[in-house]
């Protein structure tokens, strides 16, 4: 594999870049929350699962995949309407779950 980088199968742009840097930031905010505020009470929320702040990251985060995944299989692009739609869902799992 001469003159080829070890990661230039994947379409590394500002986009991608975005979402990894994204994601790392919810879990050093999630870790800087923990260390300041540590337990983070179980809730019994909408769901009927007894979840803690780092359970609703994930299940928001997962939700939001599916989210962007079907309205991309949908309606296509521009993605600002799933956005929106995923932000709104994290909130309500955030703050109900």
């Amino acid at each position: 594999m001469e003159g080829t980088s070890l990661i230039s199968w994947m379409a590394w742009t500002w986009q991608t870049a975005a979402f990894f840097a994204f994601i790392i930031t919810c879990l050093v905010a999630m870790t800087v929350w923990e260390v300041r505020s540590p337990g983070g009470a179980h809730r019994h929320g909408i769901l009927g699962l007894e979840t803690t702040r780092g359970d609703r990251l994930f299940i928001s985060l997962l939700g939001s995949a599916f989210i962007f995944l079907a309205w991309l299989g949908i309606f296509g692009m521009p993605l600002w309407a799933p956005l929106i739609i995923a932000l709104v869902y994290a909130f309500i799992i955030f703050r109900w779950a």
